[in-house]
């Protein structure tokens, strides 16, 4: 028989691999703890709670195992593990990351990293102006970096203290979501500054076409050496 004939036969097997593809993603780098099942790029089902004191130990693989239950998967039928890779909360990275790392080597499939502020970013739609999600870092201190109105992220993440001069050389519109946007309402004062109060927390929701996307191009994470990205390591321990 041909050879381009075994070569069809395994590029067919191989885009009905990619359009048939469940990932589980996995949320954790703040006080959501969140998991969603994905396939083909689009949320089919999702679990979440954020709480004061971090429950993510206790509640992260009983969530998986009820999505998977409720939609009569096995974890054999997953083909990826994603996870958020911060910048966040430290126990809440190492618990995200670990698992699917743990996962990851057990069914020998791939880890896709997410980072976490894009998540933020990307659960608002906007049509000018720029997108800085925030995410708690104690203090007046948040993590942040800047997204445009396609969510492409425009700026660098960083570590950053808030005061009354922040921004002040942007003249566009900016909007703020996440967690650490709260305590600079009143800081933060100028007529540019839009809060988007009912975005806190970053999703697993989101992540679903983020993973699929990087799935198809097999932009995968060494499950071996894999670090979160912490930023900075004292950083919400707790």
């Amino acid at each position: 028989m041909p050879y381009f004939f075994y070569g069809f036969i395994f590029l067919t097997l191989h885009f009905k691999n990619l359009i048939m593809s469940i990932i589980l993603n996995i949320e954790t780098a703040t006080k959501n703890c969140s998991v969603a099942l994905a396939k083909e790029g689009k949320t089919i089902a999702c679990k979440e709670i954020a709480e004061q004191n971090f429950s993510h130990a206790e509640k992260l693989h009983v969530f998986i195992e009820e999505l998977l239950a409720e939609n009569n998967l096995q974890f054999s039928d997953l083909n990826a593990i994603a996870v958020s890779q911060g910048p966040g909360s430290y126990t809440g990275l190492r618990i995200g990351v670990s698992s699917a790392k743990g996962f990851c080597y057990a069914l020998n499939i791939p880890m896709i990293a997410i980072d976490t502020l894009q998540l933020l970013a990307k659960q608002i739609q906007i049509e000018e102006g720029i997108i800085i999600p925030m995410i708690d870092a104690r203090r007046m201190e948040v993590f942040t970096a800047f997204y445009d109105k396609n969510h492409n992220q425009i700026r660098n993440t960083q570590a950053e203290i808030i005061d009354e001069t922040s921004y002040q050389e942007i003249t566009e519109t900016i909007h703020l979501v996440g967690d650490g946007t709260e305590k600079f309402k009143n800081t933060l004062i100028d007529t540019k500054f839009v809060f988007h109060s009912d975005v806190v927390f970053p999703s697993a929701n989101e992540m679903s076409q983020l993973s699929f996307d990087k799935y198809k191009i097999s932009d995968f994470v060494d499950v071996a050496y894999f670090e979160p990205y912490y930023l900075k390591d004292f950083v919400l321990s707790k």
